[in-house]
């Protein structure tokens, strides 16, 4: 399947993922696709149910995308602003950039968090204790060449498209809020901060979140899948045995380019688990892990 880039990116998407995420979900459903982790969007903008609710606690991800939603923010607009913009980041370099930084942690725009997502080291999403996003800038001033606004401009339209033909709800709420709004028809997707890695994008994630999540989805009526890391070279996730080993899992190679220096970006397991038998779901049979490599466009 041809998987559509989603115009907000961050570390740890899973862009790479999405057909294998696609095999699994159940054939027979055709409820409402609940996702209380909606990140940069990119599975459920890929798989395009009819129906989606779609929720982050971060509330910068939910204004950008009901802004599109909405019709605030167009490709026309986009390519505009990005085209302005970026002329002023070329001539006045880096202090550009933090300039809209400043501004963005002063009016919250949605245009603002699409600059700094795309300018900012490493394509990272991170905010302080007080609310700012606080990424330097990636040191590229050059950055926002015609062909890469081009390329943003086409991701922002293809959202859009899919916006105007699909009812897709977006709410900046917990995920305890979004996952009682589940009904038995429904299918929850759950891409939370990974526990024990970068859980610092937006408002943190511990032991407690993640037990007060297992325990959330384990009484849902529905069916649910959740996305999180098995183990890498160094050590494993504690929490697929504690927590999450009562579940159905399947598990994957994939490479994450996370880190400012190579030593830091490393090989990982990726599980998907599921409280109902996904190899049911799946065209083939997995015969063994399939090697995946992420790499970021920013």
């Amino acid at each position: 399947m041809k998987v559509h880039v989603p115009p907000i990116k961050s570390q740890g998407i899973k862009t790479k993922l999405v057909p294998w995420i696609r095999e699994v979900v159940p054939n027979n459903f055709d409820g409402v696709w609940i996702e209380p982790f909606l990140g940069t969007g990119v599975v459920a903008f890929n798989l395009a149910p009819e129906q989606a609710l779609l929720c982050d606690s971060n509330p910068h991800l939910i204004r950008f995308y009901q802004a599109i939603s909405d019709g605030e923010i167009t490709a026309d607009i986009v390519r505009s602003y990005l085209n302005h913009e970026g002329k002023l980041l070329l001539e006045k370099g880096e202090s550009h950039y933090y300039e809209i930084r400043e501004r963005f942690n002063d009016q919250f725009q949605p245009l603002d968090f699409l600059f700094l997502n795309r300018a900012g080291f490493n394509g990272m999403i991170r905010f302080n204790r007080k609310g700012k996003f606080n990424i330097p800038f990636c040191r590229k001033p050059q950055r926002f060449a015609p062909a890469y606004v081009t390329k943003i401009v086409n991701q922002v339209a293809y959202v859009s498209d899919l916006l105007k033909v699909r009812d897709f709800i977006f709410k900046c709420q917990p995920f305890e809020k979004t996952i009682a709004e589940s009904t038995r028809s429904d299918l929850i997707y759950c891409d939370p901060p990974y526990i024990g890695r970068h859980a610092d994008y937006y408002n943190g994630w511990d032991e407690l979140s993640e037990t007060s999540l297992c325990k959330l989805l384990t009484a849902v009526d529905c069916s649910f899948i959740l996305s999180t890391w098995h183990h890498n070279d160094f050590r494993k996730n504690e929490y697929i045995e504690s927590l999450w080993h009562k579940f159905h899992i399947l598990t994957r190679e994939h490479f994450y380019h996370v880190g400012g220096s190579e030593k830091n970006r490393n090989p990982m397991i990726e599980a998907v688990l599921a409280n109902y038998d996904m190899l049911k779901e799946m065209p083939v049979p997995e015969a063994k892990p399939e090697q995946l490599s992420l790499e970021y466009s920013i």
